[in-house]
């Protein structure tokens, strides 16, 4: 997309904050397109934003957005996991996944038992209680979530998603990062 192109589309009724930063790098670099900036921007953006926001149901919990992953990983598999499974399901280092592991298990949502064919490698799965919280304030969670996202005008969450979707395909194509 031109300059040009990105300058004939409709504008936003209140700006946002990506619009400023691109209107300022046409400004300085008119001759460069940022028609890339516009979509990566505003997805890197919303990601901090939502980020920052701290997931009000988990907060309640006692939960951290990465700890929930984790919890909710185990519940929706409904199967034993080790701790590289999870990692690799959660996009998380596995130093990462060892130490909120630790802390899951400190707060008996998590067990962790030895593999009978490899003593280095340990299960884990979900207590009652793991499964319980995570019962509990998984709806909790996507309520909260369904109203982050009832600001968006004229019911466009589907094509949003959709669109998301087919981004995540292609850069999980040809940079990685796709489930084994």
């Amino acid at each position: 997309m031109s300059t040009e192109q990105g300058a004939d589309r409709e504008p936003h009724a209140v700006a946002d904050t990506v619009s400023s930063v691109v209107r300022q790098w046409q400004t300085v670099r008119p001759d460069v397109d940022t028609g890339p900036m516009e979509i990566i921007g505003r997805i890197n953006r919303c990601a901090a934003l939502l980020q920052q926001a701290e997931d009000a149901p988990l907060r309640h919990a006692g939960l951290t957005r990465p700890e929930f992953d984790l919890l909710g990983t185990l519940r929706r598999t409904g199967r034993e996991l080790t701790p590289g499974d999870l990692a690799r399901e959660t996009f998380a280092s596995g130093a990462a996944v060892t130490k909120r592991l630790k802390l899951l298990q400190e707060r008996g949502l998590v067990a962790r038992r030895g593999d009978t064919r490899d003593r280095r490698v340990s299960q884990l799965s979900l207590t009652v209680e793991g499964r319980a919280l995570v019962d509990e304030v998984l709806p909790q969670q996507l309520g909260y979530e369904a109203s982050v996202l009832a600001g968006l005008a004229g019911g466009h969450e589907g094509e949003l998603a959709a669109l998301l979707s087919e981004l995540l395909i292609q850069l999980e194509g040809r940079l990685g990062g796709g489930r084994v």
